[in-house]
C-alpha cells in the first residue's frame, strides 16, 4: 500500500511538473485574424439580403429584422468599419469597437422607431428600439428622445473615427510607421525565437558628423586664442605679435564608419554568455570610429573574470577579432565588449583643433589625442602629465602621434611661450621642424649630442630652481604672473621630444637613463615636460626607474602582453588594431582609455611649418649656441671632478682615495673582507667590493675561495724581490 501510494504522489507530481505548449500568436498577426472576420460578416450578411446566404441568411433576415428592424441593412457598414478599425495603430482592444457598434444600433433603432412607428409599437426599429424609446419619450418627451438617439449615433461615429483617421491622414501614416518600426525592434523576430534570443532595448549611439566650414572658428578669433600664454590670459609685454597658422592648412575628412548589424551582434553576444550560463542584459551601444562598443549588466552574483575569460569564445561567436572587454567601464556599473569595425573612419586633427573644448582651455600645454569608442574628441594636458611615455610597434602611429602633438602646441603656443627640443636617432621623423623659431636647437640625430643635451636641460633646470627661489615663486606658472605684474621676461615652457628611446638606450644607456630620470623627478615645477616614445618596449628600454618617474603612458598595438604589461602594468594593448588605435593612461585616470588618435599626413605637417617659419621670420628668440652641446661633456667633467671625492661614483684618473686606509685596514685587522670594509669606513658595497679587487690587484690580498677568508700579504721595503706572508 504505501508503495503505491508513492508512485500515486509521484504520478501526480509529474503530471503537475507537465509543461503544455501553448500557441501564441503575434499581434499583428492577431489584427488580421480579426479584420477578415469583421469583413466575412459583412459579406454573409449583405447577401442574405438577396436570399444569397443559404439557411444561416434566411436566419439572419428573420432574428435581426425582429430585433433592430430595418437596421439591420447598416450592419455590413459598420462590420466593414469594424475590419478596418482592426488596421489602425491606435486599437489597443476590442471594447471599444463593441461600444460603437452598439450606440450606433441603439441610435439608429430609436430614430427608426420614433419616425416611422407613430404608434409606438414594434416595426420598423424591432423590439429594441421600441424597449428603448418607450421609457424615454414617457420621462423626456418626443424632441428630447430623438436628440438622446442622435447622441448615441454621433458617439459611436466619433469611436469608429479616432480609430480610422490614421488611415487616411498622412502623418498620421508616417507616426504609425515609425511607431510600427519602434514595435518590430522590440519585439523578436522568427529566427531569433527559433535561438531563443532576446533583443534587448538599448540606445545606439553613433559618431557626430565633421564639422562643416561654417563651424569652424574664425581664423582672427583663433589668432587671439593662440597668443594667450599658459598665464589665464595675461598679456605678454614687449613681445613679437606671432601668427599661427589656419586651420585651411589641414584637411577634414567626413568618412562614417561602419559597424554591421549592430542589434543582432547585441544579440549573438547575449545568447553566446547565456550558453556559457552568464545571465546579462544588454545596455546602449556606442559606435565610434574604430571600434563599436557594446555594454550589458551582467546578473548578481557573476564574477567579472567569467566574462574577460570568455573573450575568444565571443570572437568566435561575432566572427571578428581581436575583441577587448572592459571590465567594469570607469563610472559606470556596466561592461563593454569592443569589436572592431567594418569600415574605420578616419580622425582629422583639424576637427579636434577646431572644437570649441580645445580653443575654450586656457592651458597652452593642451593637445590632441583622438576621438574615443563613443566618437567624442579627447584632450589632455601636458602641466597635469608632467611627462608622457609614447611605446609600441612599428607601423603603429607613434610618429603620427607626435606629429600631432607637435602641431597642437604650434596652434596655440608662440615661440617666446614654448620651446622645443627634438631627439630623432632615426634621423627621418623630424627633420621637417628644422628652422622652426620654437626650436631650442637644432633637431638632434647623435647619441652624445642627446646625453648633452639632457645634461644641458638639468643645469638648466637647477637654474630655474634658484630663479624660482630668488622670486619666491612654487611654479614657472606663478613666477610668470609676477613676471607679467612687473613687465620682466617669462620663462617659457621646454618640451623634450625623443623619438626613438630604444636607440639611445642601446648606444649609452646608463647616462640616457640618469638624465631622463633627473629630469622626470624635478623638472615639473619650472616647465620643463617629456615625450620620450620607443618601438620596443622592453625592460631594458622602459627601466623601472623610467617607468616609476613617467605615469603618464600612451600605447599603441604591441607584439606580445608582455610588451603591454611592462608598459601599462597590465594586458590589452596587443589586442588593439594599428594604424593610430592605442590605450591612453593617466594620473587622472584609473583604467587605459580607449581612443581612435588622429592623423595628420606629412604635406599638412610641411604645409604648417613652411607657414610659420615663413610668416614668423622676424622673431628673434634665444637659442643653444652650436658649440655647447659638443664641448658640454668636457665642462661637465670639469666641474664633476671639483666635487668631494665621496660623492663619485667612480674615478677615472688614478684609484680610490681610500685605497691606503682600506690598506692599513686589512693588514691591522689580517682578514679582508668587504662587509669589514664597509662597517669601518662607512661606504656601500659596491665601493667596498671594488676596493677588495684593487687590493688583490695590487698583492695586498689574496684571491677569494668561497667562504674561506682571503689571505693578507704584505710586501716590505726590505724584501722588495720576494714576498712575506703576513
Amino acid at each position: 500500500m504505501a508503495k503505491n501510494k508513492k508512485f500515486k504522489n509521484l504520478k501526480k507530481n509529474n503530471f503537475k511538473k507537465r509543461k503544455f505548449f501553448h500557441f501564441v500568436l503575434p499581434e499583428e498577426t492577431k489584427r488580421v485574424i480579426w479584420a477578415a472576420i469583421m469583413f466575412l460578416v459583412a459579406v454573409i450578411i449583405a447577401l442574405s439580403f438577396f436570399s444569397k446566404a443559404g439557411a444561416v441568411g434566411r436566419g439572419i433576415m428573420i432574428a435581426f429584422p425582429y430585433l433592430i428592424g430595418k437596421a439591420v441593412f447598416s450592419l455590413p457598414l459598420l462590420f466593414i468599419l469594424s475590419g478596418l478599425v482592426f488596421f489602425s495603430s491606435k486599437y489597443k482592444g476590442k471594447w471599444p469597437i463593441t461600444l460603437a457598434i452598439l450606440f450606433l444600433l441603439l441610435g439608429i433603432a430609436g430614430i427608426l422607431t420614433l419616425n416611422l412607428s407613430p404608434d409606438q409599437r414594434p416595426g420598423e426599429g424591432g423590439w429594441l428600439g421600441y424597449l428603448l424609446s418607450k421609457p424615454l419619450l414617457s420621462a423626456f418627451g418626443f424632441l428630447v428622445t430623438q436628440i438622446i438617439f442622435i447622441a448615441l449615433i454621433i458617439v459611436g461615429i466619433l469611436i469608429f473615427g479616432q480609430f480610422l483617421k490614421p488611415l487616411f491622414s498622412k502623418k498620421e501614416k508616417e507616426i504609425k510607421f515609425e511607431e510600427e518600426e519602434e514595435v518590430k525592434e522590440r519585439k523578436e523576430s522568427l529566427i531569433t525565437r527559433m535561438f531563443k534570443i532576446t533583443k534587448p532595448d538599448f540606445k545606439v549611439k553613433e559618431v557626430p558628423p565633421s564639422p562643416t566650414e561654417k563651424e569652424f572658428l574664425p581664423e582672427r578669433k583663433l589668432v587671439e586664442l593662440k597668443t594667450k600664454p599658459v598665464t589665464e590670459g595675461l598679456k605678454l609685454a614687449g613681445l613679437l605679435p606671432y601668427q599661427p597658422p589656419p586651420l585651411d592648412l589641414l584637411e577634414t575628412d567626413r568618412q562614417i564608419p561602419n559597424s554591421g548589424d549592430v542589434r543582432q551582434n547585441s544579440a549573438i553576444i547575449k545568447k553566446t554568455l547565456q550558453n556559457f550560463g552568464i545571465e546579462v542584459e544588454m545596455a546602449e551601444i556606442n559606435i565610434g570610429p574604430t571600434v563599436t562598443q557594446y555594454t550589458f549588466k551582467p546578473a548578481e552574483g557573476v564574477k567579472l573574470s567569467k566574462i574577460t575569460a570568455l573573450s575568444n569564445d565571443l570572437a568566435l561567436a561575432l566572427a571578428s577579432h581581436p575583441i577587448r572587454i572592459e571590465a567594469p567601464i570607469p563610472g559606470k556599473a556596466l561592461v563593454g565588449i569592443e569589436v572592431p569595425n567594418k569600415i574605420r573612419a578616419k580622425v582629422r586633427i583639424k576637427d579636434l583643433i577646431a572644437n570649441q573644448n580645445f580653443q575654450a582651455v586656457k592651458s597652452g600645454l593642451n593637445f590632441v589625442l583622438g576621438r574615443d569608442v563613443s566618437g567624442l574628441p579627447v584632450y589632455s594636458d601636458l602641466t597635469k602629465m608632467p611627462h608622457l611615455l609614447v611605446a609600441g610597434s612599428t607601423g603603429t602611429g607613434k610618429t603620427i602621434f607626435l606629429n600631432n602633438l607637435i602641431l597642437s602646441l604650434l596652434y596655440k603656443n608662440s615661440p617666446e611661450i614654448l620651446r622645443l627640443v627634438l631627439i630623432d636617432p632615426k634621423r627621418v621623423e623630424f627633420p621637417v621642424y628644422q628652422e622652426l623659431p620654437h626650436l631650442l636647437c637644432p633637431v638632434i640625430f647623435d647619441a652624445q649630442k642627446a646625453i648633452n643635451s639632457l645634461k644641458w636641460l638639468i643645469s638648466e633646470m637647477e637654474r630655474r630652481f634658484e630663479v624660482l627661489a630668488g622670486a619666491k615663486a612654487r611654479d614657472i606658472f606663478s613666477f610668470n604672473e609676477i613676471a607679467l605684474s612687473r613687465e620682466e621676461p617669462i620663462l617659457p615652457y621646454i618640451i623634450l621630444i625623443i623619438d626613438e628611446l630604444a636607440d639611445l638606450m642601446a648606444a649609452r644607456g646608463k647616462e640616457i637613463e640618469v638624465g631622463i630620470v633627473r629630469l622626470a623627478q624635478m623638472a615639473r615645477a619650472v616647465g620643463i615636460h617629456l615625450v620620450v616614445a620607443t618601438q620596443r618596449p622592453s625592460v631594458e628600454v622602459i627601466t623601472g626607474l623610467i617607468k616609476a618617474n613617467i605615469t603618464s603612458r600612451v600605447t599603441f598595438q604591441v607584439a606580445s602582453q608582455v610588451d603591454s604589461r611592462t608598459v601599462l602594468d597590465m594586458a590589452g594593448a596587443e589586442r588593439l588594431l594599428g594604424s593610430g588605435d592605442l590605450l591612453f593612461v593617466s594620473a587622472e585616470i584609473a583604467k587605459p582609455r580607449r581612443i581612435q588618435g588622429a592623423y595628420v599626413s606629412e604635406k599638412e605637417v610641411r604645409k604648417v611649418v613652411n607657414y610659420i617659419k615663413t610668416q614668423n621670420a622676424k622673431l628673434k628668440v634665444e637659442k643653444i649656441e652650436e658649440g655647447i652641446l659638443e664641448n658640454f661633456l668636457a665642462e661637465d667633467l670639469q666641474k664633476a671632478l671639483e666635487k668631494p671625492e665621496t660623492e663619485f661614483e667612480e674615478f677615472p684618473f688614478g684609484e680610490d682615495p681610500l685605497y691606503e686606509e682600506a690598506k692599513r685596514l686589512v693588514i691591522r685587522s689580517r682578514k679582508a673582507s668587504a662587509s669589514l670594509l664597509q662597517r669601518h669606513l662607512r661606504i656601500g658595497y659596491a665601493r667596498a667590493a671594488r676596493l677588495i679587487d684593487m687590493l688583490e690587484e695590487k698583492g695586498v690580498v689574496g684571491p677569494g675561495e668561497g667562504a674561506k677568508p682571503r689571505e693578507v700579504y704584505f710586501k716590505t721595503e726590505e724584501e722588495e724581490g720576494g714576498w712575506k706572508k703576513i
